[in-house]
């Protein structure tokens, strides 16, 4: 039987597998999507439950067809969600949606903590209320006594999954250093206001960290978990350990996330304003990001525009390539559909979509203000004196050709280039275990 690591890479959407092989091949793979259920406020979030059961299951069902031997196991997840865990170690609480508005005054929590801006510079942490889950801790806390009082242990989602093969309590430097407000990147330990509010969490450790388990009569190597966005870069810094050049890399789904491990400088109150942050790698190294959340925004104006032609939905993804309307849309440079930003229902201006004389037109229009939202990222992510020579792009949108066209126009001194495998962040966690194989 061959060795494997399985990877379980937990999108808000997919859920998927991944059988990784000593050269880390994907040697099976398999995915499922559920439908969501809601939590006590009756708003939508993930099944947890059938989540669970389907993990589960899944490592069962290999197992038992002897034609894999699991080694190791590790998980990527999407941020900003956490489960609590009771002193029998049960899970209190649904699986909060990060899209959850928060109905709690934010402010007396930012002035104890020298002001919104000042907290978040030093967490690295623009205030995006329920996207910063260590604010979502302060929400149950203030707002949901009769869970908190429950409460003994919390856990990012994938230390959750974790501890549900290995029945460690674990957190890791991705998870704490992503947009959450509870890691301070002057000291690079967790800030003092959860001392304060007498909030204890489990000590980070490096990624490579694994518990030997006992899954199903068969001892196995359960990794800790990694945020996917932070995962996702590890086979580039792998690839370029030896390299001189500086890359960025944008991790593209729901989310566009520009990453730069190589920023030495610390994060400035205009790069907080400009949707900048910080994550971390697994060993503890800041990496300047931004992030934005144009992966809805095309999903929810690419539907617009094909019901205003008449079109099918991912219409798009058959168009092939037409670079001299690339370049006039990019010559024209305007801003149509978002002339005055992104709205918060991310719907774009659709009133003079009758200008266009046809779907590909506007869609071109669309990707073009999409891209130079992107261009703009980066830059905000770059150091004065950066040397910026290649921009990777992980996640659906390498499949646009349209955005690449785009992106090549904007920055024409830097090479726009693809990593090697695909499912970067699934990759990225099984690399973190490849001692155990």
């Amino acid at each position: 039987m061959k060795n494997v690591i399985a990877v379980f890479d937990i999108g808000k959407t997919n859920k998927k597998i991944f059988l990784f092989d000593k050269d880390f091949i994907v040697v099976y793979t398999n995915s499922i999507r559920f439908e969501e259920c809601v939590d006590d406020d009756g708003y939508p979030c993930d099944n947890v439950e059938a989540i669970e059961t389907w993990i589960k299951k899944e490592i069962e069902t290999i197992q038992g067809k002897n034609e894999f031997t699991i080694k190791a196991i590790n998980f990527s997840t999407h941020g900003a969600t956490l489960v609590y865990l009771d002193e029998d170690g049960k899970r209190i609480t649904p699986l909060y949606n990060y899209l959850k508005p928060l109905d709690i005054n934010f402010s007396p929590f930012y002035e104890t903590n020298n002001g919104v801006e000042e907290f978040s510079r030093k967490t690295g942490s623009p205030a995006y209320g329920m996207l910063n889950s260590g604010l979502q801790i302060y929400w149950l806390k203030q707002c949901k006594p009769q869970f908190w009082s429950k409460v003994k242990t919390i856990l990012h989602y994938p230390q959750y999954l974790s501890y549900l093969f290995s029945n460690k309590l674990t957190a890791d430097f991705t998870s704490v250093g992503a947009h959450t407000a509870i890691w301070d990147f002057d000291t690079m330990k967790y800030h003092n206001w959860l001392e304060n509010e007498n909030i204890s969490l489990p000590e980070p450790k490096p990624g490579k960290n694994a518990a030997l388990s006992i899954v199903n009569g068969q001892e196995i190597a359960v990794g800790k978990g990694l945020h996917d966005s932070s995962s996702s870069i590890i086979p580039l810094l792998e690839d370029n350990k030896n390299s001189k050049k500086e890359f960025v890399l944008l991790s593209t789904g729901t989310w566009i996330i520009c990453m730069n491990p190589f920023s030495k400088e610390t994060l400035t109150t205009n790069q907080l304003n400009n949707d900048c942050l910080c994550f971390m790698t697994p060993d503890k190294k800041q990496i300047k990001s931004s992030m934005q959340f144009l992966g809805h925004v095309h999903e929810i104006n690419a539907i617009a525009i094909s019901e205003h032609f008449g079109v099918d939905e991912e219409h798009y993804l058959n168009m092939e390539l037409n670079k001299q309307l690339c370049l006039n849309t990019f010559n024209k440079n305007n801003n149509v559909f978002f002339p005055k930003g992104i709205p918060k229902d991310f719907k774009g201006n659709l009133n003079n979509i009758d200008k266009y004389h046809n779907y590909e037109v506007a869609y071109y229009q669309l990707i073009f203000e999409i891209s130079n939202r992107v261009y703009k990222g980066i830059q905000h992510v770059l150091d004065h004196n950066n040397n910026l020579k290649e921009v990777y792009i992980s996640g659906g949108f390498n499949r646009n050709e349209i955005f690449v066209e785009f992106l090549s126009l904007m920055m024409p001194n830097q090479k726009i280039k693809f990593p090697k495998g695909k499912n970067a962040s699934a990759l990225g966690a099984a690399m973190l275990m490849k001692d155990y194989l």
